[in-house]
């Protein structure tokens, strides 16, 4: 495992932790960006806070989950897990609210119900088993199958133009997921860690730009 020392602490995988927090950036930039539009619409705070809590779950990832987790236990990996859950849950709930033009009232509640009780199944595996596995399983059902399903349907319904976008960066969700899976490398500095998070940057971009097109519909409830 890659590392460096700095005045006599040890950083582990350093260029990793380092890009965990470019990742934090662009999520707390996109958090202030869009809170900026001062909108009523409820969609708009949900994905405000899915970039709130993401920004947060990356630096926890970055400090304890990779720079310093030979200082503490285990267990202290579970806050950035646990955040980033919650962050999963509100894009979801952010979706259904973009999607709501084109579903029945009926449908819309049934999403939210399978959305409550989804994330806490996945909060008690994730608990009960101490295992990242859980995470990995609960971003890909709510980025693979319940964002990407909604927001192809509101753009093959409509051509909806930030669903457009938020599909690009769902697809480059996706090839960062693989390399980290597949644990591809370039070199041994700049390993599956340090790419899969940079190309998870690019994908908090497109979600971004995507967020930031959408007509503000004025929903409140």
């Amino acid at each position: 495992m890659n590392s460096i020392d700095i005045f006599g602490i040890r950083i582990l995988e350093p260029v990793g932790s380092g890009t965990d927090l470019i990742v934090s950036a662009v999520c707390f930039y996109a958090f202030y960006m869009i809170s900026t539009r001062k909108s009523s619409d409820i969609l708009f705070t949900y994905y405000k806070l899915y970039f709130l809590l993401m920004g947060i779950a990356t630096i926890f990832g970055g400090l304890l989950g990779h720079a310093f987790m030979h200082y503490i236990d285990f267990a202290w990996k579970l806050p950035g897990w646990l955040v980033s859950m919650f962050a999963i849950m509100l894009v979801e709930r952010a979706s259904i609210e973009h999607t709501r033009s084109v579903l029945t009232p009926k449908i819309v509640r049934a999403f939210k119900i399978v959305n409550t009780v989804e994330l806490s199944i996945f909060v008690f595996l994730t608990f009960y088993f101490m295992d990242f596995f859980f995470v990995e399983l609960h971003s890909g059902y709510g980025l693979m199958f319940v964002v990407l399903s909604l927001h192809a349907f509101l753009y093959y319904t409509n051509k909806n133009a930030a669903s457009k976008t938020i599909l690009w960066g769902i697809a480059v969700a996706a090839v960062s997921a693989l390399i980290f899976m597949n644990k591809i490398s370039i070199h041994q500095w700049f390993n599956h860690l340090a790419l899969s998070h940079t190309i998870m940057a690019v994908s908090a971009w497109l979600f971004y730009k995507g967020v930031m097109s959408i007509e503000d519909t004025k929903t409140t409830v």
